[in-house]
Order: C-alpha cells, then sequence, then structure tokens
C-alpha cells in the first residue's frame, strides 16, 4: 500500500457538484502483482523494487494539486489507469512479478481499480 496527499477539482461536473470545487484526499494506493512462480526467499517481488513508485508518487503527485500537473481529469479511475501505465512503463521489465491491477483510493468507501490487460 502507498499513500500520499493531493487536492483536486473536478470541473466537467456541474458546479453545484461538490466535486467540481477544489478538495484534497488522503489518496491510498494498491498495487496488485502476479507470478507463476516465486522468486526466493518466496517473493512475488521484492517491495524494495516498488521504491521508485513511491519516489515517484513523493516526487509528482504529493501535495500537488492534480488538475495542475495531469493532462487528464483526475478522476480515481483514470489515476488509478495512468498509475498502471507507469508502473508497467518504468518497472514491469526490471521486477519478475507481473502488473494485474491498481487501485486507487479517496476514501474508505470512495475507490477505483484498473486492471492490466495481459501482456
Amino acid at each position: 500500500m502507498f499513500s500520499f496527499e493531493a487536492g483536486h477539482r473536478l470541473p466537467g461536473l456541474p458546479d453545484e457538484h461538490k466535486c467540481s470545487r477544489q478538495h484534497g484526499h488522503s489518496y491510498e494506493v494498491e498495487v496488485i502483482l502476479t507470478a507463476p512462480s516465486l522468486e526466493e526467499p518466496g517473493f512475488v517481488t521484492d517491495f524494495g523494487a516498488l521504491a521508485p513508485f513511491k519516489e515517484f508518487l513523493n516526487a509528482e503527485l504529493d501535495h500537488h494539486n492534480l488538475h495542475e500537473i495531469l493532462p487528464f481529469e483526475p478522476t480515481s479511475e483514470r489515476l488509478a489507469q495512468f498509475l498502471a501505465g507507469w508502473l508497467v512503463q518504468n518497472l514491469q521489465p526490471a521486477i519478475p512479478g507481473r502488473l494485474v491491477a491498481v487501485l486507487v483510493r479517496e476514501t474508505q468507501s470512495s475507490w477505483a481499480r484498473f486492471d492490466v490487460e495481459r501482456q
């Protein structure tokens, strides 16, 4: 589980919708990996190999206004898709596990999951 703090608004929504106004979340990101067999000493992927992802979240998203830095309206769904793409492009070749999905949680009851197609 990874986390970051960020603000956003969804300007594509009607003015009376609460999410059209600037607000923030304590985002939680789950990265779901799979492998046909375990690497020694029994890992799908060593969690340490995911450190560049945490560094990316800290440097690029943490304490930012997402709608100002991302080229899309930052819904949880699009954020999960974006983060999955980053993982596939930047970490997938270097880790033994294969990315299955990324889940982005805004609150305990508001979340979205993006499933990665088999490659």
